[in-house]
């Protein structure tokens, strides 16, 4: 099982000191905070991607490139790629890259966003959301398993004989999920390629993401990829801890009072029992989510929202270190007791080449337009 951070990039005022960061102190900050991931253990991270303030990653692949270059084991991920807004032959071409940067250490969820104006600043209309989402990402897939491919949909220009550069690493393409919070189409749509889905899990009952995951499953099985619960699943999480509970709530409840998203809502003690937010001691965090499994099942990525709300840097520092030295070995170890031998690990680059039957060049070398031969010496 796969344990990690994702962030948002979030540009929030600390609600204790009246501080609100400058873009480029946030943006250097989501890189200590995927630095630290690593040093103490932690599997992914994973960023999300918005273009409009009080948000930074604007372009996900810049930020993960970049991280790639100074770490050596993390896996590095998306929560969200916009499948919506954004080409997806250009997708195709910069992940394939980051991929080929990264020695395969990256993945991406693809998703709608939940920012409504980012349509129509891309050229799109929301009320084509959804079929936006199948139609791109339909091409997506061909793009990365198919070297030519001619192709016509609604929403945007035909493509003739195109080839996406560079070929995915070794022949095989990043792995996906489909993120969402609210939206049974999308994992439909999961469940048909069969693809990982990844809920959310974080404003949201227990009820709504144990329905969300079980259709995924009853899908997943239905389209012959595997039994239900051979399904690969992700959950989010937040979580803010002090070793005395007491004192991380008292801390944490500032920052959550004024929240963006949530702050000046239903109170901390409310929110926390209605949804999976958990504040309070490492032990309290590892048994709220080990309780995870009782309603989705064994599932394959843990990720934890820790650096929101305008908390600062050497607090979310703080955290990631309780994170990766007190928590994460416990759930590790007891996921890794309670998961059945037939429920796949969480999906790896080294895991799907092997599965595919070995490393392979995936080059595509130019063929003459006249001859239809490709160069002396080069192959497909």
């Amino acid at each position: 099982m796969q344990f990690g951070v994702f962030t948002v990039g979030d540009v929030t005022v600390d609600p204790t000191t009246g501080r609100e960061p400058t873009e480029h102190e946030r943006i250097k900050a989501m890189v200590a905070i995927a630095l630290k991931a690593e040093e103490v253990g932690l599997d992914v991270f994973a960023t999300g991607e918005h273009h409009n303030p009080p948000f930074v990653p604007s372009s996900p692949t810049t930020m993960l490139g970049y991280i790639a270059a100074r770490t050596e084991r993390l896996l590095l991920s998306t929560a969200t790629t916009l499948i919506t807004t954004n080409d997806p032959v250009k997708i195709a071409e910069d992940y394939a890259m980051l991929q080929h940067l990264s020695g395969g250490r990256v993945d991406l969820m693809m998703g709608r966003g939940n920012t409504g104006p980012v349509y129509p600043w891309f050229g799109k209309d929301i009320r084509a959301g959804i079929p936006l989402a199948i139609e791109n990402y339909d091409l997506l897939h061909r793009l990365w398993r198919e070297d030519v491919v001619d192709w016509k949909g609604k929403y945007r220009t035909p493509l003739q004989s195109f080839t996406s550069t560079p070929r995915p690493l070794d022949g095989v393409p990043p792995f996906v999920w489909h993120g969402s919070i609210r939206s049974p189409e999308i994992a439909e749509q999961a469940a048909y390629y069969g693809d990982g889905f990844f809920a959310n899990h974080i404003f949201w009952p227990k009820e709504h993401t144990q329905r969300m995951i079980a259709l995924y499953r009853q899908r997943y099985a239905h389209y012959g990829h595997g039994s239900a619960d051979q399904a690969i699943v992700g959950l989010g999480g937040q979580v803010f801890m002090r070793r005395n509970s007491q004192d991380a709530v008292r801390e944490f409840r500032p920052y959550f009072d004024n929240a963006p998203v949530y702050g000046h809502g239903p109170s901390l003690e409310d929110f926390t029992r209605e949804t999976p937010l958990t504040v309070g001691s490492p032990q309290q965090v590892i048994d709220r989510t080990l309780g995870f499994r009782e309603y989705v099942g064994d599932y394959q990525r843990q990720l934890f929202l820790m650096d929101h709300a305008g908390l600062p840097l050497t607090t979310v520092l703080e955290q990631l270190d309780l994170l990766g030295e007190e928590v994460v070995p416990v759930l590790r170890k007891e996921f890794a007791a309670l998961r059945p031998a037939h429920v796949p690990e969480a999906p790896t680059h080294a895991a799907m080449v092997a599965a595919a039957g070995g490393a392979k060049d995936s080059t595509v070398h130019a063929v003459d337009d006249v001859t239809g031969k490709a160069p002396e010496g080069a192959t497909r």
